[in-house]
Order: C-alpha cells, then sequence, then structure tokens
C-alpha cells in the first residue's frame, strides 16, 4: 500500500513556516545566536523560536493546524490516527512545579505541594499527542512516541505502520519539542557536548550541538485517499528501519554494526538498494562523536558519490524533532529539487560529498537518518511519489 504525505506544519528557528524556514534554509541561513534565557546559566548559542523558551502545548497548536491547512482539511477528523512524539514533552513544567516547590517550602517548611499540581494530569509525556487529537477531534489511535533523538522518525514510521496495516487510512504524525529548559543546558552542559559560539556539523573544528526548539508535522495518507480527494502530494514514505544498540546510554555501538542494520532494513522494506539513494540527510549534530559515527557509517555503505547534508548548523538541534524536520526538509528538496546545505560546515573532518551550497538535482529518493540517546537508530527512505 502506497503511504504519501499531502500536508507538512513546520515551525523553527529559522521560521514560523516550512516556507519561511526552507527558503532561509537553502540560502544557507542560520538561526543560531548566543542567547541566556536562564540568568542563572551561563549564555550559550540557542536556536530559540521567541525572546523567550517556548513551550510544548502552543507550540502544538500551531503546526497542527498548519499542517491540516496544507493538506486541505477540516477538522473534525474523527477517524485520523494521531502518532505525536517528543523526547522532552512537558519537561519545562516538571520544572517549574520543583522550582515552586522550593520556594514554597523555603518559606513554609509545611508547604504542601499538592495545592499546585492540580493540573499535573495535562503535564503527562504524552500531553503533545492528546492535545493534537484534540484539534483534529480524532477519535482513534492515538500514540506518543518517545525515543529520545529518534523520537521524529519514528513517530512517522508508527503512522507509516498504522496505514499499511489498514488500521487507519490517514494519520496526523510527527514531533514537537521544547527543550530549552534548566536542566536540560545543565545536563548537556555537564556532559560537555554544547557548543560554545555555533554548530558546525561534520567540521574539523566542530565544538557540540546548539539547543533548539520546533516541530514538523504531517498528514499521511494512502495515496488512494490522497488522489480521490484531489490532494497535492509531497512525496511517498518508501520504508522504515527501527534498531536499538543495547550498549550504553549516551553513545551508540562504536562499529556501527546495529544502526548498519536500521539502514539495510529501511533500504530492503523499501525495494531500493544503496546506489538508489540521491541524498542523505545526516543527523549531524556536530558533536566528536556522532559525526565520526555517521561519517563512518555512510563511507561503509554508500558509494562518496551520494549528497550528504545536516541541516543544524541552521536550526540548531531540536531533539526529539530534529528528525521530524529532517523529513520535511527532504520532502522539500524533492518537491522543489534543491539540495539543502550543510550550514557550518566549512573545513571537512570526512571525505564525503558534501553539500556545501544549495544547488538543484534531480532527486528521486533520499534517505533521512537519526540517532538517539540509548542507542536508538532511524532511518526512513522518501520517494518522489509517480502515481
Amino acid at each position: 500500500m502506497q503511504v504519501v504525505v499531502t500536508g507538512i506544519g513546520l515551525l523553527s528557528a529559522l521560521g514560523p513556516s516550512l516556507e519561511t524556514s526552507w527558503l532561509r534554509l537553502i540560502a544557507g541561513e542560520s538561526a543560531i545566536q548566543i542567547g541566556q534565557p536562564f540568568s542563572e546559566l551561563p549564555p550559550r548559542p540557542l536556536g530559540l523560536i521567541g525572546e523567550t523558551p517556548a513551550q510544548l502545548i502552543p507550540l502544538i497548536e500551531q503546526v497542527v493546524p498548519a499542517a491540516l491547512k496544507d493538506a486541505g482539511l477540516t477538522p473534525p477528523l474523527p477517524d485520523c490516527g494521531v502518532a505525536i512524539g517528543s523526547s522532552r514533552s512537558q519537561q519545562a513544567r516538571w520544572e517549574q512545579y520543583l522550582v515552586n516547590y522550593l520556594r514554597h517550602q523555603a518559606i513554609d517548611p509545611n508547604y504542601c505541594p499538592e495545592a499546585h499540581l492540580e493540573d499535573w494530569l495535562s503535564s503527562l509525556p504524552h500531553a503533545g499527542a492528546i492535545a493534537a487529537a484534540k484539534l483534529v477531534g480524532a477519535t482513534g489511535t492515538v500514540l506518543g512516541p518517545m525515543a529520545s533523538c529518534a523520537t521524529g522518525i519514528w513517530s512517522v514510521a508508527r503512522a507509516f505502520q498504522l496505514i499499511q496495516t489498514g488500521e487507519s487510512n490517514r494519520v496526523l504524525a510527527g514531533a514537537v519539542e521544547a527543550p530549552v529548559t534548566p536542566l536540560s543546558l545543565a545536563g548537556f552542559t555537564q556532559m560537555g557536548a554544547l557548543a560554545k559560539t555555533g554548530c558546525y556539523p561534520f567540521d574539523r573544528y566542530r565544538e557540540g550541538l546548539v539547543l533548539a526548539e520546533g516541530g514538523a508535522v504531517f498528514v499521511l495518507e494512502t495515496a488512494e485517499l490522497a488522489k480521490h480527494r484531489g490532494a497535492k502530494i509531497y512525496g511517498q514514505i518508501l520504508g522504515v528501519g527501527l534498531t536499538n544498540d543495547a550498549c550504553a546510554l549516551n553513545s551508540s555501538e562504536p562499529e556501527g554494526t546495529i544502526a548498519q542494520r536500521a539502514i539495510a532494513q529501511c533500504l530492503n522494506r523499501s525495494d531500493l538498494v544503496a546506489s538508489d539513494i540521491d541524498y542523505i540527510h545526516c543527523h549531524g549534530t556536530s558533536t566528536l562523536l556522532n559525526d565520526r559515527f555517521e561519517a563512518n557509517l555512510i563511507q561503509k555503505l554508500f558509494s562518496q558519490k551520494v549528497a550528504v547534508s545536516s541541516t543544524k548548523g541552521a536550526t540548531g538541534h531540536t531533539l526529539g524533532a530534529s528528525g521530524a524536520l529532517g523529513i520535511a526538509f527532504s520532502l522539500m528538496a524533492l518537491k522543489d529539487g534543491f539540495l539543502p546545505p550543510c550550514v557550518g560546515l566549512t573545513e571537512p573532518e570526512f571525505d564525503l560529498n558534501f553539500v556545501t551550497n544549495s544547488s538543484t538535482h534531480d532527486l528521486q529518493n533520499v534517505l533521512c537518518l537519526s540517532f538517539g540517546f540509548g542507542g536508538q537508530n532511524a532511518a526512513i527512505a522518501l520517494g518522489k511519489f509517480l502515481g
């Protein structure tokens, strides 16, 4: 069964819409700026959408209607499935709960925190998926995948599977992230993973990741349903591959054998071979370990001719939503015939065919990769819809 994408809603530091973000991306612009949203922490390069850190639900309330409008759909859509993930979800609210508790307890040692937790149910990890379901009026399957930085691809993969199995004819899928919180910044700082000046994927002098906000949501449908209602089609989901290293909490299995298996599964399920891939949208976090691991992986499996780039130098790293943004930019590359550049890359450390400036290219099949903490490996193949 052919599964196609008929609508995209996207919000990133590059802009409030898919169109704005895409145009700035292919122009080689970066939205990363030095900021200090929390006075107790030092300034850092960040990919903020506004002047202050965003909240999850307001972002959901922007990207979901944008995806539906783009697809030409009007809620309620009771038969539409939902698979909206987030690796951090409502973490910001839980941090605020703790801050409030500590403040009150300092004044009154007998303070009872339950008085300020009456709305805690709305802050559970699947809150974003529930909020999206309410906006859509969905009464069927609602999923809230959480797989670290592989969440975005995993969410779209689950939606793809729901349609393939006949459980749904249409699914709203993607991931949204509002991860700029004191705990996230302090945690990544403790790990030594944060950049000091900017994001430079695959560069010899890369410094680390840049934390960012954003999300992308897609309308997936059967090709039959999309053609029946005359919907525009961005591209086709060809296949997915999902594996887990079961190796370490914060690094990938060094040899990459399990990650290779995810890519092999994806290609096999897509009826493709490595030489069929025209472009790879990399995870490309700009950390020393990830970029080396991913570059070695690509060199083992693909020809040196395949075009490669990461868009995190433009948007920053949106953690669980990064794979969803990657899918959106890959679909735009298929649709418009432009390769998105690896913004921030000036001196490559690896011998790959990096896209340093946007250029036209007749793309047929693209591959999008994500790798998450805990050894999560995700690959999704996208192709032009030929009818």
